[in-house]
């Protein structure tokens, strides 16, 4: 706007438009005229009052003012207002809110708070049920956060020109009272927990509050009833005045707790790459898929549209076979995830699936465990077999047992985990063992040096020959099956585009 030195977002502004002059300022409003002549002249010994630079320093204070609670709803479904207040003038035009409760749905909720054109913020209304709740106090959680909701990009942006994210907590307590409790009661709770003075006249007296706050924050509930007077005398003639009637409504002052400073995103970020040995020696496997998935999906080989994340196919004595016994799969064959009892793999076909000759049973998960042995199918023996040869603490590591056991091994970690270092001792077997120690974390994978802890990020261009237990002719491929085309849908779990290795020329 024309005299700002910033923008809405804290950006100076460059050019001409730094050096315009400031708009004139607002004509007076009659309370300020009356103010005016009531201050004429200093009186001697008065305490001095704030200037409107210190109260608007202290009215600028980051909470939260909450209004519509009512208490006599006990057992029923309440709507609060939940106004955002007193926000520095740099603060990003979007506001993230989470709040934990056991009063609301599934725990918690989500909520914005947008910047009007005025600089104000909208408003946000919070539903929330007493129903089947214990009378007493329950606490709200609060945590406001500044550019959670921005795109990758402009995060970048924002951490590039020194717009740090900035967090708020605060925690909301909330009245359930008993059914049966009067609204004198719950007014008498509410106002023994919120307020800081309290003044009641009755029987026709009369009740003087002289404040001298110093600009500061005074909540005062002042009650006068069968025929008294009230007279609230206070030093705040260049802040602001809040006069509200009786309801229940509180200010929730923000706290800003330290943020630290996000993680460096890896150089060549992916979910899903391979290894690729152009000249294996012996024992050696030719492709290393590499997965890090929160849930990763077994199934048939598709070349186009493919429902699996893993692309499994038959082997036989004339190699690869994408068609005749591999039809027996299904497109979502199993299922690899992370659980609470370790990694474990559920069937989800309508083949079957043996573990160590054993079907377990559909929709059913089961703990992986060294040496475990995968069969797909349960009604064709040898279609596509499976070993489990090493449990790490972040992933497991599965090889090939007949026919393409040389073709390909696999990966499959846990994203965003760090094994720790010193490594624990975990099981594994021999082939696994000569195999290079990797994890994936900050969107991309590691190599960790088992004897040194040096992390490498793994990339096309890293020369990966330089590093321990890595065999020679052994590239980075930027897809897990760079050695074909394969289109996916839309629709994919995976990818949403052409997937192609653009490293293999």
């Amino acid at each position: 706007m024309p005299g700002d030195a910033c923008c809405a977002s804290g950006h100076a502004v460059s050019g001409p438009a730094a050096t315009r002059p400031a708009p004139p300022p607002p004509p007076p409003t009659s309370f300020d005229l009356i103010s005016a002549q009531r201050n004429a002249g200093p009186a001697r010994n008065a305490p001095a009052r704030p200037t409107g630079a210190d109260v608007f320093a202290i009215a600028q204070r980051p909470h939260l003012h909450v209004s519509g609670f009512d208490p006599r709803a006990a057992g029923g479904r309440q709507t609060i207002k939940i106004e955002l207040r007193g926000m520095p003038a740099g603060a990003a035009p979007l506001v993230t809110m989470q709040l934990h409760s056991a009063l609301i749905a599934q725990a918690g909720s989500r909520h914005a708070f947008a910047r009007t054109l005025r600089g104000d913020w909208r408003a946000q209304y919070i539903e929330f049920s007493s129903r089947g709740k214990e009378h007493g106090q329950y606490q709200i959680e609060v945590e406001l956060n500044c550019k959670l909701n921005c795109e990758l990009n402009c995060e970048l942006n924002c951490q590039a020109e020194g717009h740090a994210a900035t967090r708020w907590v605060c925690t909301m307590v909330i009245l359930v009272p008993r059914a049966d409790a009067t609204l004198t009661e719950i007014h008498q709770t509410f106002l023994s927990t919120h307020k800081n003075v309290r003044v009641i006249a009755d029987d026709a007296s009369i009740a003087r509050v002289n404040a001298h706050t110093g600009g500061g924050r005074l909540d005062i509930d002042v009650t006068a009833r069968n025929a008294s007077i009230a007279h609230l005398n206070l030093d705040a003639g260049a802040g602001k005045v809040d006069l509200g009637f009786s309801t229940i409504a509180w200010d929730e002052d923000l706290i800003e707790i330290d943020v630290p400073a996000p993680p460096a995103m890896h150089p060549f970020p992916a979910s899903c790459a391979c290894l690729v040995n152009a000249a294996p020696e012996a024992g050696a496997q030719r492709q290393v898929r590499l997965f890090a998935l929160g849930e990763c999906v077994l199934g048939r080989w598709e070349q186009y549209d493919p429902q699996s994340d893993v692309l499994l196919a038959h082997y036989g004595d004339d190699g690869q076979d994408c068609s005749g016994l591999t039809r027996r799969l299904s497109g979502r064959h199993a299922v690899i995830r992370r659980g609470s009892r370790g990694f474990e793999i559920e069937d989800v076909s309508r083949y079957g699936v043996l573990l160590d000759g054993v079907w377990p049973g559909k929709n059913t998960p089961v703990p992986l465990r060294l040496g475990m042995r995968i069969e797909l199918t349960a009604s064709i023996k040898g279609i596509v077999v499976l070993a489990v040869t090493a449990l790490l603490p972040h992933g497991v590591v599965m090889h090939r047992i007949g026919p393409g056991e040389f073709a390909e091994c696999f990966y499959f970690l846990e994203p965003g985990r760090h094994p720790g270092f010193p490594l624990p001792p975990y099981p594994s077997e021999p082939r696994a063992t000569a195999m290079p120690l990797l994890f994936h974390q900050n969107g991309g994978f590691w190599h960790l040096d088992p004897v040194s802890g040096v992390e490498t990020p793994l990339g096309p261009a890293v020369p990966l020959e330089r590093l321990s237990q890595f065999p020679r002719h052994t590239r980075f491929a930027s897809a897990p099956y760079p050695e074909c085309w394969i289109i996916r849908s839309p629709s994919s779990q995976l990818h949403n585009a052409l997937t192609h290795d653009m490293h293999t020329a």
